[in-house]
């Protein structure tokens, strides 16, 4: 097994809070909340892939769809990140991208910016999470710069190859180098987690549980 797949492989496993804390504890950004899930109920992890969108049309046209390289360049490890922060009122994502995406084995989708047909994507079963919807398209409105190449979500750099948690909490994107490091840290702290939960349900007093041992479990030095 890869390292990409073995790091995906114990995401699953986690959840965008635990990977938040341990991204907290190494002192590196990259947790985003206000951009829910729109369809399903499915948390997601993988490997980045990007598409940047402009609202300045290609000289000369647009040589593709916007999402489509991204699409084809994806395997069964992907979730494609798209950037759409020009401001217009449009989707950076539509439903014919998505049939085409879970066909390729894509995991999700996570957008900064609008989505639409977000009915479509709960009918087929396809994780969308996105900054707001729309129903206007992006036909005319704005185009695909690059795709492949670093984009902005929030006030965090996400560069293809990282590695991105989703669920009902939040978007936690992970860099690439340091992935090792914070989901091993992301693991103490789920552990650490669930044996203070199963004091609790054991009677032991909450107020003991989550005491001095639980403000201090981020320390770095406290593993």
């Amino acid at each position: 097994m890869t390292d990409k797949a073995e790091y995906i492989k114990r995401l699953e496993k986690l959840d965008a809070c635990a990977v938040s804390d341990a991204l907290d504890a190494v002192g590196s950004p990259g947790a985003h909340s206000g951009i829910p899930r729109r369809s399903t109920n499915a948390r997601i992890a993988g490997v980045v892939q990007t598409v940047k969108l402009s609202d300045q049309e290609p000289k000369g046209g647009s040589k593709r769809h916007l999402g489509t390289a991204a699409i084809d360049s994806a395997d069964e490890l992907t979730v494609i990140v798209v950037e759409q922060r020009t401001g217009i009122d449009c989707a950076g994502w539509g439903g014919v991208l998505a049939n085409a995406a879970k066909a390729r084995g894509v995991r999700g989708v996570i957008m900064e910016g609008p989505a639409r047909d977000i009915d479509e994507y709960e009918e087929i079963g396809f994780p969308v999470f996105s900054r707001t919807t729309t129903p206007h398209t992006a036909r005319g409105r704005v185009w695909e710069q690059s795709f492949g190449e670093p984009v902005q979500v929030g006030d965090s750099e996400v560069l293809p190859g990282d590695f991105v948690i989703a669920d009902g909490s939040g978007v936690v994107f992970i860099p690439a180098g340091k992935a090792q490091e914070v989901i091993a840290k992301a693991e103490r702290i789920a552990e650490k987690e669930r044996l203070m939960t199963a004091d609790v349900l054991q009677g032991k007093p909450v107020s003991e549980v989550m005491g001095t041992n639980y403000e201090n479990m981020l320390d770095k030095n406290n593993d």
